[in-house]
């Protein structure tokens, strides 16, 4: 597999832009609608699928769209594609505050990085998008964010998006427990999983969720600091139709008593 090499600017900083320069016949693919612009000879067209194998049967193209729909995202991609003179540029904006993460896949082990089912944005053409079930029964049962996600492979550059600030972190055959939800990426060599984060009066009265996502192994990690599903649940929270009471636990059991 060799993917379209592209350069590339990140822009801004809580709410970042990446623009991708392209060589004449260069193209990269993208979520639909994450396009902020493109220049003159940039032409683009929607697809059904990645582009990755394009000698991929029809019933293959709409298994694969398929699959998409079940983390979320549009049954399309968008392929742009520089078809001027010298280079030219496009721009893709991240959907929500946060970092835009520019990943060289020829780096990852295994060319494969395990992606949340959200955080895709666009990637060098050659990139190969896939869904990827977690098999384990914990992450199924309880962790939704964990359970369907998304496996990018290639050796090109892949663009991810997380909310709030990144850390990357290393692990050495060690075990590292996450918030639910906190892990935007991961690669293949580490183990993930969904378990509960304690006891029974910590799961309730904590504050810390009552399941923690857990990885193990050798590998590197990505985790976001502010993920989407957070960012709503604390903004409703304070939203016109929150109550007072409702951060509090003792608050909640009180409104049940209330006329």
């Amino acid at each position: 597999m060799i993917s379209h090499e592209i350069d590339y600017r990140i822009i801004g900083d809580d709410i970042q832009v990446v623009e991708v320069e392209l060589d004449p016949n260069e193209t990269v693919i993208a979520e639909a609608g994450a396009m902020l612009f493109m220049e003159d000879g940039i032409q683009f067209e929607t697809k059904m699928g990645d582009g990755s194998e394009p000698n991929q049967s029809i019933m293959g193209k709409i298994f694969q769209a398929g699959t998409r729909m079940l983390t979320g995202e549009s049954l399309f991609m968008t392929h742009f594609t520089n078809r001027g003179i010298g280079k030219r540029k496009v721009a893709f904006s991240a959907p929500y505050p946060g970092t835009i993460m520019p990943i060289d896949l020829s780096k990852i082990y295994g060319n494969e990085l395990i992606v949340q089912k959200d955080g895709f944005l666009c990637a060098a053409m050659g990139t190969s998008m896939k869904i990827h079930f977690n098999q384990r029964f914990g992450s199924g049962l309880f962790g939704g964010e964990g359970f369907i996600l998304q496996k990018l492979r290639g050796d090109g550059m892949a663009f991810v998006h997380a909310g709030g600030v990144v850390m990357e972190r290393q692990l050495n055959n060690e075990t590292l427990r996450i918030d639910t939800g906190c892990v935007v990426a991961f690669e293949q060599s580490l183990s993930f999983d969904i378990q509960r984060s304690g006891g029974l009066k910590s799961m309730v009265f904590g504050g810390e969720g009552m399941f923690l996502a857990t990885l193990r192994g050798t590998g590197r990690c990505w985790i976001q600091s502010m993920p989407i599903s957070k960012l709503i649940q604390r903004l409703s929270a304070v939203g016109p139709n929150a109550r007072k009471e409702s951060g509090s636990v003792i608050g909640g059991l009180g409104s049940l008593f209330e006329d």
